[in-house]
C-alpha cells in the first residue's frame, strides 16, 4: 500500500466494535456487579466479578507511575498498529484484523485508565476452584487474539517473502 493510504474499513471497523463491546460491558458490569460475591455464569469455571486492575495485564505493576507509563505504552501502540494496517499489503485480512483488534482493545483500556485513577475494569473470571486465570474484559479478549493473529500475519509474510526469494534466486550449475 502507498505510504499516506488510508487503512482498510476492516482496520476500522474490528476496532470500533472490540472498543464499543468493551466500554458497554464495562458501564454494565460497573452498574451491575459489585466486587464480591462473584456471579456465576457457568458453574464455578466461568464468573464475573469486578476488579479494577491499576497494572497491565496479569497485575503487571511498574510502581505508582504504572498508569501513566501504560497510557503512554497504549497511546504509541496503537500509532504503530495504525501505521502497520496502513503500510499492510492491499487485501491482506487477517493483518488488518490482528491490527483493528489489538488497536481497539489497546483504546479501551487506555479509556478506562484515563476515566478512573483505580484502574481498568476487569470482570471475566475463568478457573477451577483456587486456580484461576487472571480477571479480564473484553479489550483484553482483543488484544490476545489480535496478538497471535499478528504473529501469524508476519509469520505468514516472511514465509512468503522466502519462497519468493528462493523462487527468483538463479540456480547454479555446476
Amino acid at each position: 500500500m502507498k505510504s499516506g493510504a488510508r487503512p482498510p474499513m476492516l482496520f476500522w471497523v474490528v476496532a470500533f466494535v472490540i472498543l464499543a463491546s468493551d466500554l458497554v460491558t464495562k458501564r454494565i458490569v460497573e452498574v451491575r456487579l459489585l466486587p464480591i460475591p462473584p456471579v456465576s455464569v457457568f458453574g464455578d469455571w466461568l464468573q464475573l466479578r469486578l476488579v479494577y486492575n491499576e497494572g497491565a495485564a496479569f497485575g503487571l505493576d511498574l510502581g505508582p507511575y504504572s498508569r501513566w507509563i501504560f497510557m503512554v505504552l497504549a497511546v504509541i501502540a496503537i500509532v504503530l498498529l495504525f501505521r502497520l494496517s496502513r503500510g499492510s499489503t492491499p487485501g491482506d485480512t487477517l493483518r488488518q484484523l490482528a491490527c483493528g483488534l489489538v488497536a481497539g482493545g489497546a483504546a479501551g483500556n487506555l479509556l478506562d485508565r484515563l476515566r478512573h485513577a483505580h484502574g481498568v475494569v476487569d470482570f471475566i473470571d475463568v478457573g477451577i476452584g483456587s486456580h484461576r486465570w487472571p480477571t479480564f474484559n473484553v479489550a483484553d479478549m482483543g488484544v490476545s487474539v489480535g496478538a497471535i493473529l499478528l504473529a501469524i500475519s508476519l509469520w505468514m509474510e516472511d514465509a512468503r517473502r522466502r519462497r519468493e526469494e528462493s523462487a527468483s534466486a538463479p540456480i547454479a550449475s555446476p
